[in-house]
């Protein structure tokens, strides 16, 4: 077993020497492009997309790779301008100094995770599902400002949000709204959100300013395509019932949502966004593969030890993982006993600082498990 370590850059540190490991990623570059230039690469989709995702992140830890040791060079030559008897060079110097530190750890941190175990599921597009709980109206309000919250975050990072379906509730929020979000990782990025979220607020109906306690669920479930789930006609019953709630004189009247149950399983997914029953047949089959994988994937998140389970969780439903507390502008992240205070920024889509906090908990606890 290759080892890997933990890094935290300080400048009076050496950076430990990945020299080996980034050689045989380089040597691993050439070997990939002759397999994806062979006759038929393509003829077994799954291989084909397991070997380019593998090529796309080796050719992004060398670009990283490159740039932390021009970073690090940067670095040494300005530290020494900055003891230069020159006030002027050195002065100019010492303020480039905290942007390539800051370069550093980050570069530094990306090639640490490049070094780790890939896990396949973190390049899928994902599924999110946001349920109300408890709480009532409120707790439908709280589902929808967690919906637009993970819009923003989306469009921020230049992911494609696609609605699938969605049971407005009466005073403006969600009771369910499903949808996809499409784009470069998403599902390393979006899978810490699994669980139960409490919002701690007056909510808009309380009249005599108490604070109430509600609840969403959020499930998020890496895309599955038909090269993982195969979904047998026998094992489906699909049906076309019609759209419901608000949505114009057109979702009211026409019979294009569609309804496909798992009978092996019992799992039932309905689509009523799209206008076409043929696309919501689609995206509900999209769906079913992705709960499908869920399945295998919690059965392999079993064998993962007790404390990496403890500190991230099994995204399990049933599990509080963060709590909003409006009065107080606090966000806090239990899994991590992490807490800011800028929740208003937060609920604007600015959760990267929890995100990066949840990966880092992670990647200590990997590096643990492989002895590091």
């Amino acid at each position: 077993m290759v080892a890997v370590f933990l890094l935290v850059y300080r400048p009076s540190t050496l950076f430990l020497d990945y020299s080996i490991l980034i050689a045989r990623k380089r040597l691993r570059l050439p070997e990939l492009e002759s397999q994806m230039a062979q006759e038929g690469f393509f003829d077994d989709p799954k291989k084909a997309g397991e070997l380019t995702r593998e090529y796309n992140r080796t050719k992004v830890l060398m670009d990283d790779w490159t740039r932390l040791g021009k970073y690090r060079v940067e670095l040494a030559e300005n530290l020494e301008l900055a003891k230069s008897g020159d006030p002027a060079m050195a002065a100019m110097a010492a303020e480039e100094i905290p942007s390539l530190e800051a370069g550093i750890r980050e570069l530094e941190a990306a090639v640490q995770y490049a070094l780790l175990p890939h896990d396949p599921n973190e390049d899928r597009d994902a599924i999110v599902e946001i349920r109300a709980g408890t709480g009532g109206d409120e707790a439908s309000l709280f589902a929808g400002d967690l919906y637009r919250m993970y819009q923003r975050y989306a469009e921020s990072r230049g992911w494609k949000v696609e609605p699938v379906e969605a049971s407005p509730s009466e005073v403006g929020g969600y009771k369910e709204v499903v949808f996809k979000v499409a784009g470069e990782e998403v599902f390393r990025f979006l899978k810490y959100e699994s669980g139960v979220h409490r919002v701690q607020r007056v909510p808009v109906t309380e009249t005599q300013g108490r604070i109430h306690t509600s609840t969403a669920t959020v499930a998020v479930l890496p895309e599955a395509g038909e090269v993982d789930v195969e979904l047998r006609p026998e094992d489906l019953h699909i049906q076309a019932t019609r759209s419901g709630g608000p949505g114009g004189q057109h979702v009211n009247t026409t019979d294009s949502a569609v309804q496909v149950t798992h009978l092996p399983t019992g799992i039932m997914v309905k689509c009523q966004e799209g206008r076409s029953q043929g696309k919501n047949k689609e995206r509900a089959l999209q769906i079913l593969r992705a709960k499908l994988l869920e399945a295998k994937v919690r059965e392999e998140a079993e064998k993962y030890s007790a404390h990496r389970k403890s500190l991230i969780g099994s995204g399990g439903r049933e599990e509080k993982i963060r709590t909003y507390n409006f009065p107080q502008n606090r966000l806090t992240d239990h899994r991590v006993n992490l807490t800011l205070y800028n929740l208003d920024q937060v609920v604007t889509g600015a959760i990267r600082p929890v995100i990066e906090a949840l990966q880092a908990s992670e990647m200590a606890d990997r590096l643990a498990e492989l002895g590091a």
